[in-house]
Parts: structure tokens; sequence; C-alpha cells
């Protein structure tokens, strides 16, 4: 959504205009930090703004982190145990819970998505850069839709639900070229460039799209070879996103089976920023992508 404001933003909050444009996620985690701000404040602890919503210490982390959704009735509770009195302030509070409460765009597919993985989608359209290490597969927001479907296909069986997961996953990847769109760093280890899924032809034309892309100015693609052996990130695949909002923490995704982690913690974000730049820097540079990428397909 792209809710125009007609007054200034919270004090010390976010700025909604530009969170409206980006989406309910950010609106939720922006109207979150300046409810734990306002609790910090008023020297609340948060056992006892549960206590005042009839809710546990947990449910108080999860709405300050902005990973639920708000009720009214449990905004205007917090904001009177944290002495908001003023009628207006309070009325911008509860018309921002409002806009962080609508659907995003992909709530239309609901019913294929865990909620773990709604998340993340929120966080991804929301974003300002998008750094992200992928070891066997093709990051998502890079596939063709042939690809897509035989990814999706290695999972999934139903005709009907392979077609909309795929058209998901090609509704993602309009963030890119959007005015706004984020900046991705992508690293691709080459065991994902080689491996067949779907056929030779398929692969080859996924790596020329790899070509193609690798020239929009906000994508930036490196590959991990194999004869470089180990590397610092080893340990699996991982994302960093970073935010324009500069109250809004960087949040490092780790996807797994059946949930996945979303990792806020300094420490936890700031060792995976540094795994990330030990990694760029120790594989292929961004000017030899488009030279390696080539050389892949006509080795295939």
């Amino acid at each position: 959504m792209n809710v125009a404001r007609n007054h200034e933003p919270l004090a010390g909050g976010p700025n909604a205009e530009s969170s409206a444009s980006s989406g309910p996620t950010v609106l939720r985690m922006g109207l979150g930090a300046e409810l734990r701000r306002r609790r910090e404040l008023a020297g609340i602890t948060r056992e006892v703004a549960g206590d005042a919503i009839r809710a546990s210490t947990a449910k108080i982390s999860r709405l300050e982190l902005g990973r639920v959704s708000f009720k009214e009735r449990d905004v205007a509770d917090l904001l009177t145990l944290y002495k908001v009195t003023d009628e207006a302030e309070r009325a911008e509070f509860l018309d921002l819970v409002r806009k962080a409460n609508a659907p995003g765009w992909w709530h239309r597919y609901a019913d294929l998505l865990p909620n773990w993985f709604e998340t993340y989608l929120g966080l991804e359209q929301a974003a300002a850069v998008i750094r992200t290490y992928e070891l066997q597969f093709i990051p998502g927001l890079l596939q063709t839709r042939e690809y897509a479907r035989a990814v999706t296909q290695l999972a999934c069986t139903r005709a009907e639900e392979i077609e909309r997961r795929v058209e998901l996953r090609m509704r993602r990847q309009d963030l890119l070229s959007a005015p706004d769109g984020p900046t991705l760093w992508a690293v691709i280890d080459e065991a994902a460039l080689r491996r067949s899924i779907g056929g030779t032809e398929l692969a080859r034309e996924q790596l020329t799209h790899l070509l193609e892309v690798n020239e929009q100015p906000n994508v930036s693609l490196q590959i991990a070879p194999l004869s470089y052996g180990g590397h610092p990130a080893a340990g699996g695949p991982f994302t960093l996103l970073r935010f324009a909002q500069p109250d809004l923490p960087d949040i490092v995704y780790l996807e797994q089976l059946t949930s996945a982690l979303y990792l806020d913690k300094r420490a936890d974000v700031e060792h995976y920023a540094l795994v990330m730049d030990r990694l760029v820097a120790q594989v292929e540079p961004p000017a030899r992508t488009a030279e390696l990428l080539d050389k892949i397909r006509k080795e295939l």
C-alpha cells in the first residue's frame, strides 16, 4: 500500500510515508519499535505491559519486533499504560495499526505459504539491501520461470499448485525492477550453477538470464568457484536484509526444511555480516561474473 499521511511522523518513530510504500511489514516493525521506546521511557517492564493487555511477555516481545499483527484495543491499552494521552498522537498510532494490519500482495497465496515464509516475503519487499549466499539453487529472485517450475516440482506434484507457486516466485521478482527496488548482492556457489535441474537446455537458459540480470544497476552477482574449496560461508546459505529506516535493525534469515530463523541481535547480525564480507572478498570479483557464467554455459 502507498498511503499518504497528512501530518508529521511519530516523534522518534518511523517515517510512515516511506514505510507505507514498503508495505505493512515495515509499518509493523516501526510501530513496534516506537511502542518499545514509549514503554522504556515510561519505565514499564514487558511483564507489566503483558498483564495490561492479557498477554505473555513473549507476545509483547513479538509485538515490539513487528512479528505479529496489532489489535487496536491492545495498542490503546498500552498507550494508556505508557501515559500517552494526547488524542491526536493516540489517533496517529491507531491509524498506523490499521495500515500495518493491511494484507500484503502475497495474501492471495496464503494457502500455499507457512507463516514463517509470509514473514520473509514482507521483509524482502521492504528491504533496501539484500545480501544472499546460495549453495544449492539459484536464488529465488533470479530464477527463470522454467527453472522455478523445475525446482518446485522437486517437492510438489499437483499441477495447479505448482503453477501458483511459480507465479508467486515471479511476482516476488517485480521488486528488482521497481523504481525504489532494493540492491541485490548475491554470491552463488558454482555447484548451483552446474547442477542439472530440468535438463541442460533449461540450465543454459537460466545462465543466460543471470548474464542479463547481472547488467541491472541494482544487481551484483559473484560466483564461488568449486576450485576454491572451503570458504567462510561453508555452514550453509543465508540472507542478510537491511532496511532504509534507521530505527529498523538488520535481519539474518536462515531457512530450514519446515521453518526459518530470523536473527536480529546485534552480535548475530555482525557475525553473519563479517562472514559475508569475508566471502565476497575471497571469491571471484563481480567484474569476472559475466566471463565465468559464459564459460559455465558453454561447458554444459
